[in-house]
Parts: C-alpha cells; structure tokens; sequence
C-alpha cells in the first residue's frame, strides 16, 4: 500500500510496507497496547538536510520516528523490532 506523498507534513522519499502481517510493534508507555507497525517511510522535511524513518499504522499514522544523517542510515539502522518481515524499499514516485 503506497502511502501519502507527505506524512507529518516531510516529503516521502523511500517507503515499505509490510502487507498483511506488521513488520514489528512499538511499545506504547501510556498504553498496555502495542502499536503494530506496517508501514516505513523515509522522509525529509524542507529545508533540512536531515532524513526521518517513520514508523506507521495501517492507515500511514506516524506511530514511532528516528532521525539520520543519511537515507542509507535510515535503512541500515532499522530496529531488531521491525525485523518480523523483510522491509522492501521502494522510492516514491508521484504518478
């Protein structure tokens, strides 16, 4: 499921989705529930020169984010947590 061009108002540069089943959980402190995690966006906000990896819901909602130098440390420096699928990145292209 591609996601939105923007999430959180940052550009969406690379995405993966999980498909039916979540890459992984996030932990969630005001609540006994995890967050399940399906999709992963890398994403750059204007003018920055740093990227965000988003780590969304079902729906493309932000539920967890890393901040990197790199696209490549983005990808590389995925969490053991997000391991439960493989994560195959795609660049995003408007159509």
């Amino acid at each position: 499921m591609k996601p939105p061009a923007y999430i959180d108002g940052a550009k969406v540069i690379m995405w993966a989705w999980s498909g039916s089943q979540p890459f992984g959980y996030v932990e969630m402190i005001d609540s006994p529930q995890s967050e399940e995690v399906y999709g992963l966006a890398i994403c750059q906000y204007e003018n920055s020169h740093i990227f965000n990896r988003f780590s969304c819901d079902s729906d493309w909602e932000t539920v967890q984010d890393g901040v990197y130098a790199t696209v490549e440390d983005a990808i590389r420096l995925l969490p053991d947590q997000y391991k439960n699928i493989k994560a195959n990145w795609h660049l995003f292209e408007t159509s």
